[in-house]
């Protein structure tokens, strides 16, 4: 495939392989994943993308001035210069022209960018989500306050002009923090549901602003599917899925022939979602729990529960090794680990091979973020009889 060319890649650093053939990325991303990986096991070849470009459906805008106008654009890697941006190649093109919608209203309407040193301004973020299965997406206009001027305008004019627009939002952020959305935002609803759905290996899946959900979803679907058939899960299965997020793998596990599942995850948001997750799929055979997953881990161990297959798919850090320790003590037979990072994976895996009786069977890279570094392992371990 020929490499896919931006006019920014020099200036935003949002893309480290964007200029490359996809063939040497993913060539690039290969030989990353031997050299922290390669002494476990043999480490499968990665599975490309299907679409290298478009494929991500959540986008989020910053908002900053130029000129006496609003701009939206993103903050060049490692700064907090905006960079303004009307097209990405990696982005839905739906997103783009939302994001767009909203520039152009916000500065008919005078709306102006929210200055985080001085505490003044009226909006922040402009986030879109759009769903990979249904003709159907979300924005949400992440503001200094709920009471954002114009809100109803705009949303009539997003409805208007993007009828696959089916839910605005306006949510609070004054804070002095870079996360787009802190944790407890509030959320006032403008127009529609305040989610959309989505639909992944014949489940369906409710999305909302703050959802964790895979900004590619067509390549999750098959990441997931791979971590299914390592799993190789029977009816007399009592499966854990750790740092459960919504409840994606957790239901697909439930509704693939475990026995049993539960999800652990710290977001009582999160939670929320993949309860109602579960009810709209008609899941009776999974239940979930807000708690931190190492400390709910140690005390399932404690108490001397077991599982037979364990699902963990932690943050970019990494497991802790109190995680791993209480894994271990709850001897499921099973271990099926999904990284987004192949150091901090190589780590744990170190430790499981030093401390615990688990080898590596499986290595399986996955290409979910086609033009940057980050990419998606899944990895099988056995219990040692």
């Amino acid at each position: 495939m020929k490499g896919r060319t931006c006019p920014l890649s020099g200036r935003c650093g949002g893309c480290d392989f964007i200029g490359m053939r996809y063939e040497d990325e993913l060539l690039e991303k290969y030989l990353e994943e031997e050299r922290y990986l390669s002494s476990f096991c043999r480490v499968s070849p990665i599975l490309p993308s299907p679409r290298i470009t478009g494929y991500r459906c959540k986008v989020q805008a910053a908002c900053g001035t130029s000129d006496g106008r609003l701009v939206t654009g993103i903050y060049r890697r490692g700064s907090h210069r905006l960079i303004p941006v009307r097209s990405c190649p990696l982005e839905d093109p739906r997103a783009q022209e939302a994001i767009g919608t909203v520039r152009m209203a916000a500065n008919r309407f005078r709306l102006s960018a929210y200055d985080e040193d001085r505490g003044t301004g009226d909006l922040r973020h402009i986030l879109v989500r759009c769903s990979s299965h249904y003709d159907e997406g979300l924005v949400a206009l992440i503001a200094s306050s709920l009471d954002l001027r114009c809100a109803d305008d705009i949303a009539a004019l997003l409805h208007q002009r993007h009828s696959w627009v089916r839910s605005v939002s306006v949510i609070a952020n004054a804070g002095k923090t870079s996360l787009v959305i802190p944790p407890g935002a509030e959320e006032r609803v403008v127009y529609g549901r305040g989610f959309i759905m989505d639909r992944l290996n014949g489940l369906d899946f409710r999305i909302s602003a703050s959802s964790f959900y895979q900004v590619n979803p067509v390549q999750a679907g098959r990441l997931y599917t791979i971590a299914m058939n390592m799993a190789s899960l029977r009816g007399s299965d009592h499966v854990i899925d750790a740092y459960c997020g919504t409840g994606t793998i957790a239901l697909m596990a439930a509704a693939s022939g475990a026995g049993h599942v539960l999800g652990i995850e710290a977001n009582a948001d999160a939670i929320s979602d993949a309860e109602a997750n579960a009810r709209l799929n008609g899941i009776g055979n999974a239940e979930f729990v807000t708690a931190d997953a190492s400390k709910h881990m140690r005390k399932l161990a404690r108490e001397g529960r077991r599982c037979s297959v364990l699902f963990l798919d932690p943050p970019r850090s990494g497991a802790s090794e109190e995680f791993l320790a209480a894994a271990g003590r709850m001897e499921p037979e099973r271990i099926v680990y999904i990284s987004c990072n192949p150091e901090t994976l190589g780590r744990d895996l170190r430790y499981i091979r030093r401390f615990l009786p688990y080898r590596t069977v499986g290595i399986q890279p996955v290409d979910l973020f086609p033009g940057s570094a980050h990419i998606e392992t899944a990895v099988l371990l056995h219990r040692c009889s």
